[in-house]
């Protein structure tokens, strides 16, 4: 949740309110139920509630549920954020997304995950029966995300940083050996529940990396089965094809391919071709934001062919008619109510040589088959788009 918000609102707003509310008001509650049980030790069984007078523990009650809330409700955004952004690295399907806010980009909603979420909480609590069942899942989860952090900061200090690895090593095993200590005792607690954030984590990890997989043999595949652009422009300045139809065609174009597979495809069964064709990629960077001002590289080849890269950061959800409008902007004018969207749809079958494992397989043809459509993931103009398909096995 806090690095979600962190992307939201930036770094500063979150240090402020660290360092001027949250943290002396942990420091000062900390503290006072360490007080109450030196002073009690009998207290231990619930510091928090004895620590206020017998008249504030309904007050007390009250202001917990409302803390519950706001903290449920910022890890809800936060899996809503990171469902986005894992969706625009290729790392989980498509899923649909809306957006909440004309004004903040990070508020969104996945439905997909919300109902995934309250299937999992649903079963959680009926498992655990009560938060105290849930102690050990809780710590073992808190302390594996403790270690990991200090692990990813360590690399964060080499690599953008720039620290001497002398300096980031002697710091990052300072917190590693603390960090360690408490991973270590509560991975004790395994069969008391540590389990569940392991086989959720394990889980999750499977269902990534089978998807990450999976894509990079489509890719591969749809690689080899791709004509050469320079080619195929190259073929048709030496025989033009029999028509070129009057208006503009937009190719959805994946990142590494030579050639659209519908161009391939379209053009081998018509022997037409439109006027003006855009070749069209959406390319994810490693940044949560870009401006429009640098969204867009134009560049004019032969026979009317157009190739048009639209960056967009991990954050952003990208969007066709805004594409248009740049392109328009930039001097390349395309009607969006006249120009055609071609989309290629790919559709797996089981191989008898599968490029995955068994297991793998089986999930990515289920995850494949519940990835929301293209068009509604890019924005595209539903009455202005043509599909072709291609069928290879996996």
């Amino acid at each position: 949740a806090l690095y979600a918000d962190m992307g939201h609102f930036g770094k500063r707003p979150i240090q402020m309110a660290w360092f001027s509310m949250i943290l002396p008001a942990l420091a000062l509650n900390y503290f006072g139920q360490g007080a109450l049980i030196l002073r009690d030790p009998a207290a231990i069984l619930n510091p928090f509630y004895l620590l206020a007078p017998d008249w504030a523990m309904y007050p007390m009650i009250g202001l917990a549920t409302c803390a519950t809330v706001i903290a449920s409700q910022a890890v809800i955004s936060g899996a809503f954020s990171i469902t986005s952004q894992a969706m625009q690295m290729d790392y989980i399907p498509r899923m649909q997304r809306v957006h909440t806010s004309t004004e903040a980009i990070g508020q969104i909603y996945v439905p997909a995950m919300n109902r995934m979420l309250l299937l999992l909480v649903i079963c959680t609590v009926l498992g655990f029966g009560s938060s105290g069942n849930l102690a050990a899942a809780y710590g073992l989860a808190v302390t594996g995300t403790m270690m990991i952090t200090t692990l990813l900061t360590l690399i964060v200090a080499l690599d953008s940083w720039q620290w001497r690895p002398k300096w980031a090593y002697s710091l990052v095993s300072l917190f590693l050996v603390i960090d360690g200590s408490f991973l270590g005792a509560n991975l004790l607690k395994i069969p008391q529940g540590g389990w569940f954030p392991l086989i959720m984590g394990g889980l999750l990890f499977l269902m990534m990396s089978t998807w990450r997989r999976g894509r990079e043999v489509i890719t591969f595949h749809l690689q080899k089965a791709a004509m050469s652009l320079t080619g195929f422009i190259a073929n048709l300045n030496a025989h033009p094809p029999l028509a070129r139809v009057p208006g503009t065609a937009v190719y959805m174009h994946a990142r590494n391919l030579s050639m659209p597979n519908a161009l391939q495809v379209n053009y081998a069964h018509n022997q037409v071709l439109h006027e003006r064709i855009v070749l069209l990629t959406i390319a994810t960077e490693d940044i949560p934001v870009i401006a429009d001002n640098g969204r867009i590289n134009i560049d004019a080849l032969e026979q009317g062919f157009y190739r048009v890269t639209a960056r967009y950061g991990f954050m952003e959800t990208p969007n066709v008619p805004q594409i248009i409008s740049l392109c328009n902007i930039q001097g390349l004018e395309i009607d969006s109510g006249s120009a055609s969207f071609f989309i290629g749809r790919e559709t797996l079958i089981p191989s008898d040589k599968p490029d995955l494992n068994p297991l793998q397989e089986k999930v990515f043809l289920m995850m494949f088959r519940n990835a929301s459509s293209p068009i509604q993931f890019f924005k595209i103009p539903t009455e202005r788009v043509v599909e072709l398909g291609v069928q290879f096995e996996v």
